[in-house]
């Protein structure tokens, strides 16, 4: 979807017309960088363990970006979470919040910048009220479990072009130089046009955590977070989104449909968990193409990849390109993209020219989002429907810690879309 001052063609020519002079005169406040020494603060919302790997990245990245990044400020909806992270960078306890606003506390405390590295069915609440208040954002990948999340981080992403905010998402493939090689090699049409792709995130199970005595059903659901579609999307959009994010960035385009399929056949699902652990989606693209998705929890032989046809020859955008009748070429990646993402978040600030991934994350979101939609209905699901029309939101607004949770339902097709 593309509203007017947030296409992707305004999108590049607003972020390149912002000079080095106009960014300090509205964010020199909020954002010191006139030296390489000044330090930037950054907050960390969400302390489990891919808001810890963030929060190294982001030191990391800082100092490639040629910045001295220090972690001030984090939250996490458990105390404990949030004690590991004020031990391991020697945080003010004052500075340290626990509980569903917690993160309201981070941003407000003085930060430049936060990580949102929380369950992704908060993550839209908790990004549109940074970029309300002003700050840069690093959120990590999917960005929200429904329509009505995926709305509220496009508003919130026409808000920071606004305010010239740099926001940079965890879809690490898009700074690694494997796939950016490979993916400029096949839009220059070193395999002609794209017919077809196929994308996959096949692995075996995840993590389950067993109910510490005391909790209540919230408190246990966000603890098993992964196992609750209010709060993870299921598989397709928590894990599968990398792939389908590499698929809208080769295809140049969001698709405009989705159906598919799936189910729960493996022994290996906790009891008490209500996601599907495989789906199959036919996605159409506005060129007639398709991509095929598969996503699964089995075990048996794993893939994580992406493979593209083209209509004169072949490619893994990861990697290769293979023209008919031509040489195999192969791209290597320069440095891990988790680190590499975080330096290009900060090098855009630094330089007055500020990243802001929101669209294209937001739309590959919201591509999870439709296969899982028409995987659990049964129906072909159309991007515009969706977008417009569909009226699922699935996350509580006056949630309550302590008390009871959403009702835990195994999705059955019956043909009904929301």
């Amino acid at each position: 979807m593309e509203k007017a001052g947030f296409t992707r063609r305004n999108f590049l020519k607003t972020s390149a017309a912002v000079s080095a002079a106009s960014f300090m005169t509205n964010l020199g406040t909020n954002f010191a960088h006139a030296a390489g020494s000044d330090v930037i603060k950054v907050g960390v919302i969400g302390c489990g363990g891919r808001g810890n790997g963030a929060a190294d990245d982001c030191v990391g990245g800082g100092e490639i970006a040629g910045a001295k990044v220090q972690i001030t400020a984090v939250a996490d909806v458990f105390k404990g979470h949030t004690d590991r992270l004020k031990n391991k960078f020697k945080i003010a306890d004052g500075n340290c919040f626990s509980g569903l606003d917690a993160y309201k506390g981070v941003v407000d405390s003085g930060v430049d910048m936060v990580i949102i590295a929380t369950p992704p069915g908060f993550k839209a609440l908790q990004f549109e009220y940074a970029i309300e208040k002003g700050k840069h954002v690093f959120v990590e990948k999917p960005v929200a479990v429904c329509p009505a999340g995926v709305r509220i981080m496009l508003k919130a992403g026409e808000m920071a072009t606004e305010k010239k905010l740099a926001v940079v998402a965890g879809t690490q493939r898009r700074h690694e130089t494997n796939y950016i090689d490979t993916v400029k090699a096949i839009h220059d049409g070193a395999i002609g046009d794209i017919l077809h792709m196929s994308v996959y995130w096949c692995g075996g199970g995840i993590w389950w955590r067993n109910p510490e005595p005391g909790m209540s059903e919230v408190e246990a659901q966000i603890n098993n977070w992964y196992h609750y579609i209010w709060l993870c999307g299921d598989q397709i959009c928590e894990q599968h989104l990398h792939n389908l994010d590499v698929a809208n960035w080769v295809m140049g385009s969001h698709p405009v449909s989705a159906y598919g399929q799936g189910g729960r056949n493996a022994k290996m699902r906790p009891q008490g968990s209500e996601i599907w652990d495989n789906t199959a989606v036919e996605y159409e693209y506005p060129n007639g193409g398709r991509v095929l998705s598969f996503g699964r929890h089995w075990p048996g032989e794993g893939n994580v990849s992406e493979f593209a046809i083209g209509s004169n020859g072949t490619s893994n955008p990861g990697g290769w390109i293979a023209p008919k009748g031509g040489q195999r070429k192969s791209f290597r990646n320069a440095r891990s993209g988790y680190v590499q993402e975080h330096a290009d978040l900060i090098k855009s600030i630094r330089d007055g020219k500020p990243l802001n991934e929101t669209l294209a994350v937001s739309e590959s979101t919201m591509t999870a989002i439709i296969g899982r939609m028409s995987c659990y209905s049964g129906m072909k699901v159309k991007w515009d429907w969706a977008m417009k029309q569909s009226k699922l939101d699935l996350v509580p607004r006056n949630l309550d810690l302590k008390g009871p949770a959403p009702k835990v339902e195994i999705p059955i097709p019956d043909g009904k879309l929301v």
